[in-house]
């Protein structure tokens, strides 16, 4: 139980960064995307930040099989990149350029009502259960 509470605590105040930081506004994403025309680079400070406080974690603690909580720490063993992996991640990328949106600051915009949230958020379901269905 308490890794839950844990974990909820820390979606929390994860969806409550992004709110802050803008991510959940997909006029802000795009225009941080779009470089040509009328660029919003303030995202850059999000990203930043999150890499100079996660980055000393990540170096510390590289080797350590276990959480702070006792659970097995399982990262992913593949470490060469393949087809799948490559058109995931392009139409990943394709989607966040299109939409503004990623699936935490979608959910993190569920709070705010915003339509588009819904909409990207169902078509996002729909294509897992698709590729659950269809791809095997």
């Amino acid at each position: 139980m308490n890794d839950k509470f844990i974990s909820l605590i820390s979606g929390v105040i994860f969806g409550i960064g992004l709110v802050i930081s803008g991510m959940t506004n997909p006029e802000k994403v795009i225009g941080f995307l779009s470089i040509t025309h009328n660029w919003d680079a303030s995202l850059i400070f999000v990203m930043g930040g999150g890499v100079l406080t996660a980055g000393p974690f990540f170096f510390l603690l590289k080797n350590k099989e276990t959480s702070a909580l006792g659970n097995q720490i399982d990262l992913p063993k593949k470490q060469k990149l393949d087809s799948k992996i490559v058109i995931g991640a392009s139409l990943f990328g394709v989607g966040w350029g299109l939409v503004g949106l990623c699936p935490g600051p979608a959910i993190a915009a569920l709070a705010t009502l915003d339509p588009i949230a819904f909409v990207f958020l169902i078509s996002m379901a729909a294509g897992v259960i698709a590729k659950k269905n269809i791809v095997k």
